[in-house]
């Protein structure tokens, strides 16, 4: 079996009303999906995080280098990759289009072998997973203390058992916001707060210091990635457990704020931080360090079908009967095509997941939804 064709499907959606972070303005809803075909007829599909048309361009240009290489070989194809870049960025879209390509192989080996990728590697220590809702952006014209306390109030009746709120915006208004959340979902329902390294170090102590009152699980990227002694500040000043990793590609980001100890809970996303081949290192980097995992998902079914997978696979840690289980990030943002790239929606019930057990990644692309949505440039 012998790799054909590597292509990069951009899909688009303008959005009905824009929405934003700390960090990014959303008006659109792009991401990159990779199709890696086979010489006997056998179809894997991926999926980068970030820049959906420059993930793309990367995309073609590793394609290039891997027609006629073995899928099954995915370690060999992913040093292949990575070193035909490596002097040009080890993190960034190097790593976020390397990304797509090696889930696409492992969803390729696993339905040569005929098991989910999970198996592959390693075993299924779950068959569900508790999922929490991702939203409470600022919207435009709206007020956003009443608009996020309605918005995760909802979440709450849908059965989510934990809400994830965006913050970074305004240290006062963000108070503000944290704790209308938290009136709105009572005092039984998980709470996340995700800065998107909106804060300096001062600002994101101030916070901390101020929200613990209200039971925040963790704190989430609370200044800018590549600042880990502002990340260590933080860690430091204030109580809450501090959380990141989106936006460390690779074990050799990761290795630094591991070893440094300036994070509690570590966040890799398998489609930025170098598929699963590298996803499974960064695992046992964390544990090494007795750091817990809770992945990073924003995209579409075929990234929420790999996360999933990964999530079976995650060992429990720490050892024990009644473990510390880990959450799949369930983005609850407005994406018409999230869904229906994919034959049959990964939906939640009352907030859990069930896990593909099918070959590979256990989905089926729905090729109907690649053709209304796709930007017909992008391949």
């Amino acid at each position: 079996m012998k790799i054909v064709r590597v292509t990069p499907y951009v899909l688009d959606y303008a959005l009905p009303q824009a929405f934003e972070s700390a960090s990014m303005r959303f008006d659109r809803r792009q991401h990159c999906l990779v199709e890696v075909v086979c010489d006997d007829g056998t179809v894997g599909w991926g999926e980068c995080l970030g820049p959906a048309r420059l993930n793309a361009a990367v995309v073609r240009q590793y394609g290039e280098a891997l027609r006629g290489a073995d899928p099954l070989e995915t370690e060999k194809c992913w040093l292949m990759l990575y070193h035909l870049l490596r002097d040009h960025g080890q993190r960034g879209l190097t790593m976020t289009a390397l990304s797509g390509i090696d889930i696409a192989l492992w969803d390729i080996k696993g339905q040569h072998f005929q098991t989910s990728i999970a198996t592959l590697l390693g075993g299924r220590f779950r068959e569900q997973v508790a999922a929490y809702a991702t939203g409470s952006f600022r919207l435009d014209g709206m007020d956003r203390v009443q608009a996020v306390a309605d918005e995760v109030a909802g979440y709450a009746r849908e059965g989510f058992r934990a809400v994830k709120i965006k913050i970074g915006f305004d240290v006062e208004e963000d108070l503000r916001v944290i704790a209308a959340a938290r009136e709105a979902i009572g005092p039984d329902v998980r709470l996340m707060i995700d800065a998107n390294h909106g804060y300096d170090a001062l600002e994101a102590i101030e916070l901390g210091q101020r929200a613990a009152t209200y039971q925040v699980d963790w704190f989430e990227e609370p200044v800018v990635p590549e600042q880990l002694a502002a990340y260590r500040a933080v860690h430091q000043g204030q109580p809450i457990p501090v959380a990141s990793g989106e936006n460390w590609h690779g074990r050799e980001a990761m290795s630094g704020p591991l070893s440094e100890a300036v994070v509690d809970i570590l966040q890799p996303d398998v489609c930025a931080v170098g598929g699963f081949t590298e996803m499974r290192k960064v695992v046992d980097l964390a544990h090494h360090h007795g750091v817990r995992v809770m992945p990073h998902v924003w995209g579409t079914a075929v990234a929420i079908a790999a996360s999933l997978q990964c999530l079976a696979a995650l060992p429990p840690y720490p050892p024990r009967r009644t473990p510390r289980e880990p959450m799949m990030e369930f983005d609850r943002t407005v994406n018409p095509f999230r869904q229906a790239v994919v034959q049959t929606p990964l939906e939640h019930q009352q907030g859990m997941m069930t896990i593909p057990s099918g070959p590979g990644l256990g989905i089926e692309i729905n090729p109907d939804a690649l053709d209304q949505y796709l930007v017909q440039d992008s391949h």
